[in-house]
Formats: structure tokens, sequence, C-alpha cells
């Protein structure tokens, strides 16, 4: 009823205008005010207390309910300030002529360490027939300096390159070492460093020999592993920052993989007991007769040559700390700052390999069977880390059924058919675990045959997809490869939606797991809608791709980038690494505002 009113009153306006005066002149009486002339929002801090005003223009209404004061950096905060009494409305509870809100200094200081900046935003209607979209307004305080660890914590969860390049030439140097090397122990964790733990292993048992080795001697090695992938990674970086050359992008070509993969196949059968890896005998006299140490030394290079493959070939993910520590160095030139922070953060992530070495030594046990059974074991994973290699240049059926026969051979090999009465204590426990091997290695087999394309998935063709954006942009790869930076722009500014382009390759884990975990997701798919989905391929590494890279200021994959609804580049956005759901979908919709 009210809006029919509204509706009368409008009309009846227009035809006293066409009577008194003219047509012209009855719109210049019903012209709408531009949002910042209907919502003045200021924000001033008195003492302790920042004092908010919303003064609204003549017949000019906002709703309670939608009303938001919130915190929108250094991170989201809402906050819930006491409101005064609203009257009735239609309905609703709403504001008019003034509104004046004050918010406690405290309660934001308690939730957020160092400047900050408040956004107010509201909705409201004028009373002539209009309601605007949501509108907001930013203010930027001055708070109290953020703590040492504070800085940290808050860094640590930072996605974004920039700003972590930014850290690097405000910060000192004490800080820069700490924040970098806890950035490693937290890439430690990620499936881009799990690889090099069964090589390292590997090279130890194979070592040793028949004998148990020692803490000192296993720990040493992989001191000498670390060191060597530490330095690679910081050579890598280095050399990109300053000249732009991806090295471990250049390793990912069919012929390297293939032969790190037979390198892996090859200690495979060794561990299994099919032969011995070494130098001929005749060599091995000799350099004994030079040096007693010589054997030692020459394991000491063997370890570090394959430190060194392991950080080109093994790992070539890219997360947010060293492509922020490269764009530092690709911006200020300093190789010394920027080439300290990546050696500190490889350092930080060859600590839990550090522990492998210090576990062969204490818990490996005596020689014996026992010793046998673990090398086969390793052998089994380096079967796997062959397949892991592979995988980046065969078709996803062939390394689905690779994966199968490993499973299922490794379960024959287990006993899994054997009489389940001659099993008795953990011999029982490992029957049970090649029941399970062989039942997954199955369900590959069956998905291999079926066209499926993830082990985490073998039945997908079977179940019903989901037919986002993302699902669709996954069936055709050949779509994503051949990209330049014209056919990306164009395909921008033909989208009338924000618009998300994610950068990936074949080599990438962590580009898998995007497309695995995040992407899929339910939250993630509902967020997607609001944006046209872009996914790049720069498996082939091409000129057009390197100058892709060049343009955004990124280095390696995964990268996500962002435009939003007028085509604008937004690099405070980009995302680098992998990025959980939940973090994911809440970005989506900070950037879809």
């Amino acid at each position: 009823m009210q809006n029919l009113i509204k509706k009368l009153l409008i009309l009846s306006l227009l035809f006293n205008g066409l009577v008194f005066g003219g047509f012209s002149s009855a719109l210049k009486k019903n012209k709408f005010l531009q949002p910042e002339e209907a919502f003045q929002i200021s924000a001033v801090q008195k003492d302790d207390m920042i004092e908010t005003k919303i003064t609204l223009a003549d017949k000019i209404h906002i709703y309670k309910d939608d009303l938001k004061y919130r915190i929108v950096s250094p991170q989201k905060v809402d906050l819930k300030p006491v409101l005064p009494p609203a009257h009735e409305f239609d309905g609703d509870k709403v504001y008019e002529k003034e509104l004046v809100v004050t918010i406690p200094v405290k309660e934001i200081t308690q939730k957020v360490k160092g400047d900050y900046t408040l956004e107010i935003e509201v909705v409201g209607c004028s009373d002539k027939g209009i309601c605007y979209q949501p509108f907001r307004k930013s203010f930027t305080f001055k708070g109290a300096e953020a703590g040492f660890f504070d800085k940290i914590s808050s860094l640590t969860q930072e996605g974004n390159t920039a700003k972590i390049a930014d850290v690097l030439g405000s910060e000192s140097s004490l800080f820069i070492i700490i924040l970098f090397f806890i950035f490693g122990l937290l890439l430690a964790l990620t499936p881009c460093v799990f690889p090099m733990i069964p090589i390292l292993s590997s090279i130890i048992v194979s070592q040793s020999g028949n004998e148990k080795p020692s803490m000192g001697k296993a720990f040493f090695t992989s001191l000498v592993y670390v060191v060597a992938m530490a330095l690679t990674y910081t050579v890598v970086g280095v050399v990109a920052g300053l000249l732009g050359a991806d090295i471990q992008t250049a390793m990912q070509n069919p012929w390297v993989l293939t032969a790190f993969a037979a390198m892996f196949v090859a200690l495979a059968f060794s561990l299994f007991g099919y032969y011995e890896l070494g130098l001929p005998a005749s060599w091995q006299s000799k350099i004994s007769a030079a040096s007693d140490e010589a054997g030692q030394k020459g394991g000491i290079a063997g370890t570090a040559i394959m430190g060194l493959l392991s950080a080109l070939i093994v790992g070539p993910c890219v997360a947010p700390p060293l492509g922020g520590a490269v764009l530092f160095i690709s911006h200020t030139g300093d190789a010394l700052l920027g080439g300290v922070a990546l050696f500190v953060m490889s350092m930080g992530m060859g600590m839990p390999l550090l522990l492998v070495g210090i576990g062969a030594g204490k818990f490996m046990p005596k020689p014996g069977g026992w010793m046998t059974t673990v090398s086969q074991v390793f052998g089994v994973m380096m079967l796997g880390l062959g397949i892991f290699m592979l995988s980046r240049i065969l078709p996803d059926g062939v390394t689905l059924m690779l994966w199968s026969l490993l499973f299922i051979g490794s379960a024959l090999y287990m006993g899994v058919f054997d009489p389940g009465s001659a099993k008795k204590g953990m011999k029982k426990l490992i029957q049970l675990l090649a029941v399970v091997f062989m039942l997954y290695g199955s369900a590959l087999f069956v998905g291999a045959i079926s066209g499926a394309s993830s082990m985490l998935r073998p039945f997908e063709k079977f179940t019903s997809g989901g037919g986002t954006a993302v699902a669709m942009a996954k069936e055709d790869k050949a779509n994503h490869r051949g990209y330049s930076i014209d056919r990306l722009m164009k395909e921008v500014a033909a989208s009338d939606k924000p618009v998300v382009v994610d950068f990936g390759k074949d080599s990438c884990t962590a580009c898998t797991e995007l497309e695995e975990i995040t992407f899929p997701d339910p939250k993630v798919q509902e967020a997607l809608k609001k944006f046209t989905f872009i996914k790049i391929d720069l498996t082939d590494n091409t000129e057009d791709d390197k100058a892709l890279l060049k343009k955004f200021e990124l280095f390696g994959t995964p990268n996500i980038i962002f435009f939003d609804k007028e085509n604008n580049y937004l690099p405070e956005k980009s995302l680098t690494g992998f990025i959980k759901p939940n973090v994911f979908a809440e970005h989506l919709k900070e950037v879809s505002k």
C-alpha cells in the first residue's frame, strides 16, 4: 500500500509539473540525490572513542538491520557497536536525519594491531521511491604499534606477495630472518616437501647398506641434503628476481622428468636388493687408497646433488614468501637481503628432513630381516615418486593405471591372499593394510578404465558433476593453454562480472590441490557464480606464458589474480600458493563487493 501511495504521489507531481510550469521543471524537482549526497558519513577519534556520524538528506532513511560497522584492514573484524533506538517505517526499523554512534577504541585494538581501516556500510531509500545500492565509506586510524610476534602472526597468514615484498624493505634484518624461518616451517607441512622425505630416507638407508646408520652420520647426510636444497632455492629465487628466468620451470620438461623418474626406479630396484648402486670396485679401491675419507666425500657429493635436483624438479611449487622475495629482488635489485630470506626459509622447510636424519639414526631397527623390509618399503616409495614425476607428462588415465598397479602389486607382495590363520600380531595388521591397498588399487584401476582423472575421485565418471564454471573449465585442458596478454585482456573486457584468473601448470602440486580441494568446494562454487573464471595453464612455458607472469609481476604457480567489474586489475587482492576453501570463499566475497 505504501509503495502504491509513493507511485501515485510521483505521478501527481509529474502531472502538476506539466500543468504548472512544464515537464522539465517537474523532472528538476524530482531529481534523485547521488549516494554521496544522500548519505554523508564521517568518523573521527576523540580520546578513547571513535565518533561516527551519518547525516541523511531530507526524506532519506537507512535500515537498522543493514547497518554495518567493520574493520577491513589489516584483517576483517565485524564490530557490534551500541545503536540508538530506531523508529518504525513500513514495517522496518529505520533511522532518519542523523545517526551518531560511538565505538570504544579499546574494542578495536583488542582485536587488531597497528593501523586499521574502519568501514561503515548503509542501505537506504528515498521517500520519493528509489532505493540505493549498499553505500560504504572507509576511514583509516592510527593504531597501537603491533608487537614483534603480532606482526609475524599476521604475515604468516598473508597470501599476497606484494605485501610480503613490502616487509622485506621496511622491517629489520632480525624480523625478516625469524619471519622467513617460520614461513619455511609452515611450508614444510605442504605436499611440495613431502616427496623429499622418502628421497632422503632412501639415501640414508642405501648408504648404510646392511648396517644400522649412526645418528651422527644420518644427521650429517640430512644436513648436506637440506643445505644443498636451500642453496638451490636461493639461487633460483635470486636469478628469477634479477633476470626474470625461472630455472625450476625450465627443468620441468619431459626429458628431465623422465630421467629423474628412471633414477627413482633404479634406486627402487637397488633397495629391493636386485643390485647395488655404486662405483666400480677398481674405482673404489683407487679412491680409498687416495684418502680414507674419500668414500664419505663421494657420498656427500651424491647427497648434495640429490638435494639440488629435488629443489629443482621435485618441489617446484610457489608460495607467497618465495614470490614475495623474488618480487622484492626484481624491484630493488637487493639480491643479498632477498637471498638471505630465501635461504633461511629453505632451511626452515628442511627442518623435518633433519628430523628424519635424527630418527633414522635412533629408531632404525638393528641389522637383520627388519632392515630388508625397511629397504623394500622405501623401494616402493621410490616407485611412487617415479610415477609422481611421470604424472606431469603422462595422460591422467595412464597415471591412474600406474598407481593402480603399484598399490595392487604392494598388496600382493604383503600377502593379501595368504591364509588369515597363518598371520599373527603385527603380520595381521600388515595383511589388513594389504587389503586396503588392494581395494584402493582396484578402485584406481576402474577409474583409469572409465576415464577418471583424479586419485581422490576414481569413480567421478559414475557420479553426478557439479556443472560449475570451474568444472567446465577443467574439462577442456587444451583451451587453457596458448594464452597471450591480448587474449586474456579481451576475455576480461568481455565479462560483465568480476574476473578470477587462475595460473597453474601440470608440475605444480599446489595447483592440483586447488583443483581437487578448493575449487570444487560448495562454498567456493557458490561464491564463483558472481565471477567469470579463467584458467591459464603455463605448463608449456612459452614466451607468451613468460610475458603473462611478467605483466602481472608473478613468479611461478599457483597464482590467482582478480579484475573488478570495470576490468581494473586488483594487485592487492592477488593470492599465491594453496588457499583453503573457506579462506578463498571469504576472499571472493570481499572482492565481489
